[in-house]
């Protein structure tokens, strides 16, 4: 792999932190695209990720996102957006290991705020205020593992994470 077919950058985080939001401002202001890897997921599965889940499975789904996220690595030279889950996976954590990664993080209640009590995300049924705080406390360590940087999303807009993401990786 060449230097020229690496992502600018890697963002990981919870739900709500605003990775897709990010993202677009992220790769607008530096002139390149934005890939996210569930919508790489949903566009080979054919289906929504909930569908998936349902269907086959989070193991199923945790190779399909390994896969889409090791392709998206290998091939994108934009700006990169995984999966609020992408990092459970030891192997996809191992992928991210040389990029360079930042973990948006999130506040629980900033969070909930902004995913909404009605939301369709597989892992957010039932309780959702329960299940997010959940998620995550476990998965908090892992982003801080694979993270390059970590910029707090809490009261900013899209425009002022910008700002902190682009003075932190450098861009």
């Amino acid at each position: 792999m060449s230097a020229e077919s690496r992502p600018l950058l890697v963002l990981v985080g919870p739900p709500g932190t605003g990775k897709t939001s990010v993202g677009r401002v992220l790769a607008e202001r530096l002139g390149v695209d934005l890939r996210d890897t569930d919508a790489d997921i949903e566009g080979r599965a054919g289906k929504p990720i909930s569908e998936i889940f349902v269907d086959e499975g989070e193991p199923h789904f945790r190779a399909l996102e390994r896969k889409a996220v090791d392709d998206a690595l290998r091939n994108h030279e934009g700006v990169l957006s995984l999966g609020g889950g992408a990092v459970v996976d030891p192997a996809t954590r191992e992928l991210l290991g040389d990029h360079q990664v930042v973990f948006l993080s999130v506040g629980l209640s900033e969070a909930v705020r902004r995913v909404g009590l009605g939301v369709s995300r597989p892992l957010l049924l039932g309780n959702v205020r329960g299940r997010l705080k959940a998620l995550m406390d476990e998965r908090d360590p892992l982003y801080r593992e694979v993270a390059t940087a970590v910029v707090d999303t809490d009261d900013r807009t899209p425009d002022e994470i910008a700002d902190e993401v682009t003075k932190v990786a450098g861009l």
